[in-house]
């Protein structure tokens, strides 16, 4: 049952969160179109299948749901610090920064969440990741300390990120 159940659904939490987000966006909740989220949920997983890469080995789910707060966090309190840098720094006087982060993670689901982070954090952009995976291209709004940056990236998130995906 175990390998008929996995090829039916590649990706079960994948399915779960397309169900739920279908019926959401519906903003109706009803039997048609709940089982119309779990078709859904069902065949688009596994009709794209083919394409997806071998799915990480291990992942906390505990962890990334303490990661995710983290982020939300972060998020809100970067939207108010570029409100602040708009409205209270002239263009001329901004210190945008290209900064390197060097990266410990490998797995591309984690590099993939980490720019991710970085990106959805205003502020910040991850614009490009080296050839090799090795490090991340980060461009930063405003900054005085560019290292600090770099640094509260590693700390703040891609540490985290190496307790999620094991």
């Amino acid at each position: 049952m175990g390998a008929a159940f996995r090829w039916l659904m590649p990706h079960p939490f994948l399915t779960l969160i397309l169900a739920v987000v279908w019926v959401l966006l519906q903003n109706n909740v009803t039997a048609g179109m709940v089982v119309f989220g779990i078709i859904l949920g069902i065949l688009i997983p596994w009709i794209t299948s083919a394409w997806w890469p071998d799915t990480p080995k291990g992942f906390r789910l505990g962890k990334m749901l303490s990661y995710s707060v983290i982020v939300i966090w972060d998020i809100v309190v970067a939207n108010i610090q570029v409100a602040w840098i708009v409205l209270t720094v002239p263009n001329s006087k901004l210190k945008p920064a290209w900064i390197v982060v060097p990266l410990k993670l490998k797995q591309p689901e984690a590099i993939t969440v980490l720019a991710g982070t970085i990106t959805l954090t205003p502020g910040t952009v991850s614009a490009d990741l080296s050839d090799e995976g090795h490090s991340l291209l980060v461009h930063v709004l405003h900054t005085d300390d560019p290292d600090g940056v770099r640094d509260e990236i590693k700390d703040r998130y891609e540490r985290r990120l190496l307790e999620i995906f094991v």
